[in-house]
């Protein structure tokens, strides 16, 4: 086991954000354990540096839990500069991080352009954070950015968008009703299948994205549809 005790009490801080970069995923994610465990200044800079390069999902979910044991007034700063990286995974974790967070002073940070980011991976935890960090009385304009998703990707992504307008309640339904009416059937496939599932959080999301679709095949769409 890695044992990592704290920096003021004289070890090598290296040693400890060494261990980080250990070719063992279980090293790392011990080292990873140990530094959440015992945080301390010393090791934010490395933790979000690790961020974006780290392979393994438990990992990097614990380096997350790391980071949200450090003071926001620490990490903030860092994790806004990396949702600005050129590195997709380093933007993304920086996203997932700030939704874990939890602090909306990084709600300016959650741009259009993260938003409609090219790469799904980013765009969905951009989705995520958007819905915890928007300020009282911005769900509305939230929503209709979000619905310019609608249709993007498969099942994983379309889930993820599903679940981001749900989670901002009623303010995001009279934008999902345009939305099933659009001329694009992906769209209103996917706006269908977002409002069955607000209506119903158990039918599951293969089986109302399967009904939206046969409902668009049919020309249906939009309350007319319904």
């Amino acid at each position: 086991m890695v044992l990592l005790t704290r920096p003021e009490e004289n070890t090598d801080t290296t040693r400890a954000l060494g261990a980080l970069e250990h070719d063992d995923s279980s090293v790392r994610l011990r080292a990873a354990m140990a530094v959440g465990t015992a945080p301390d200044p010393g090791y934010v800079g490395g933790l979000v540096e690790r961020c974006a390069v780290e392979p393994e999902f438990s990992v990097r979910e614990m380096l997350t839990w790391a980071l949200t044991r450090h003071e926001a007034a620490l990490t903030l700063p860092l994790l806004l500069g990396e949702v600005r990286s050129e590195r997709a995974q380093a933007r993304s974790q920086a996203l997932h991080t700030l939704s874990k967070i939890g602090d909306r002073r990084a709600w300016p940070a959650i741009t259009p352009a993260l938003l409609a980011d090219a790469d799904e991976e980013v765009a969905r935890s951009a989705w995520r954070a958007a819905v915890v960090l928007v300020p009282e009385g911005g769900g509305r304009a939230l929503a209709v950015v979000l619905a310019g998703q609608l249709g993007r990707g498969g099942h994983e992504t379309q889930l993820s968008l599903s679940r981001a307008l749900i989670a901002l309640g009623e303010v995001m339904l009279p934008t999902l009703n345009a939305a099933t009416t659009d001329l694009d059937p992906r769209v209103r496939a996917h706006a269908l299948a977002t409002e069955r599932l607000w209506r119903d959080p158990d039918a599951g999301f293969e089986f109302a994205i399967e009904e939206a679709k046969r409902t668009v095949a049919l020309g249906g769409g939009g309350r007319e549809g319904r």
